[in-house]
C-alpha cells in the first residue's frame, strides 16, 4: 500500500505556500530534499514518497538525471547525488561565505601548529581543497589550494569517507582495486576499509607520503549532515616533521577545533 502523499508545505515547506503551486516541480524539489536525508534512492522508494505511481516517478528521476542531479548506480539501480547537486552545493558554500566562516579556525591552526593547513571538501570519490594557508617555515609543504586528489590517497579524504556508512563506502569503490598516486597509497577496498575503521576509533585521519612524496598530514571531518556536502580540515607536513607524537598532538587540536567550528553550522 502505498503512504499518503504529503501535502505541500506540511513537512519540508519552510516558506508560505505558493497561490499556484506546481505539482511535478514540487515532486521534483521533494525528491532532492529527500535523497538529502538518505544515502540512496530506489524507484520503489520515491513512488511511496510521492504516493504516485512508478511511472510517474520514473519521468520525474529521469529528469533529474538528464539535468545531472542523480546518477544511477549501474549495478544497484539506485540513485546517488549526480555532479549537477554537487556543484550547486559548492557554489552555496562560496556564496554563503562558508569558507569564510572557517577561515579563522584555518588560521588559528596555521598560528599554533606553524605548518600548512588546508579545507577539504569530497566531492564522490575525489577531495578538493578549497581553502589553504601555507606554513610560515623555509621548509613547507605548498598550498593544494583549487587541486583535486583522490579521496583514498589523502588524510582528508579518508576523514571523510570514514563517515560514510559501509554501503555508501562500497557503493562509492565498486571494484577491489584502487588506484593509487604514490607507492604508499591504499590499493584495494579492503584495505581502505580496515584504514577507516582505525580512522573511526582513532577520530582523525592520516596519511604517510600517499599522495605526495615526502608529505605525511593529518584531518578531521565535520560531523556529517551538518551542510550539503562534506568537508574537513587538514594539517600537511614534511614527512621529517611527522612522528607518532605530533601525529596525535595534531589530531586531538584538530578535533577540538572541528568540535567548536561545528557549532557555527547548527
Amino acid at each position: 500500500m502505498k503512504k499518503k502523499p504529503i501535502e505541500l508545505g506540511a513537512v519540508s515547506g519552510v516558506g508560505p505556500a505558493p497561490q499556484y503551486p506546481i505539482e511535478s516541480v514540487d515532486n521534483a524539489l521533494r525528491i532532492l530534499l529527500l535523497l538529502g536525508e538518505r544515502s540512496e534512492l530506489r524507484l520503489t522508494d520515491v513512488a511511496e514518497y510521492l504516493g504516485v505511481a512508478s511511472s510517474t516517478a520514473h519521468r520525474l528521476l529521469a529528469m533529474l538525471h538528464y539535468r545531472g542531479f542523480i546518477r544511477q548506480d549501474l549495478r544497484s539501480k539506485a540513485y546517488l547525488p549526480g555532479t549537477a547537486l554537487t556543484g550547486v552545493a559548492f557554489a552555496v558554500l562560496q556564496r554563503f561565505d562558508v569558507r569564510d566562516t572557517m577561515r579563522p579556525f584555518l588560521q588559528r591552526l596555521n598560528e599554533e601548529l606553524a605548518e600548512t593547513v588546508h579545507l577539504g571538501m569530497l566531492e564522490g570519490t575525489t577531495v578538493r581543497f578549497i581553502d589553504a594557508i601555507e606554513s610560515p617555515q623555509a621548509v613547507r609543504v605548498s598550498s593544494r589550494l583549487g587541486r583535486s586528489k583522490p579521496a583514498h590517497c589523502t588524510s582528508t579524504g579518508k576523514a571523510m569517507l570514514a563517515q560514510l556508512p559501509p554501503e555508501e563506502l562500497r557503493r562509492l569503490h565498486p571494484e577491489e582495486r584502487l588506484e593509487g598516486l604514490t607507492p604508499n597509497s591504499i590499493r584495494s577496498r579492503t584495505e581502505l576499509e580496515h584504514e577507516i575503521e582505525g580512522v573511526r576509533r582513532r577520530g582523525y585521519a592520516t596519511s604517510d607520503e600517499e599522495s605526495e612524496s615526502g608529505v605525511a598530514s593529518v584531518a578531521v571531518a565535520f560531523p556529517a549532515r551538518r551542510l550539503p556536502v562534506q568537508i574537513a580540515f587538514n594539517v600537511a607536513v614534511p614527512v621529517g616533521r611527522m612522528d607518532r607524537a605530533n601525529e596525535r598532538r595534531m589530531g586531538e587540536l584538530l578535533m577540538r577545533t572541528i568540535e567548536e567550528a561545528a557549532q557555527l553550522l547548527h
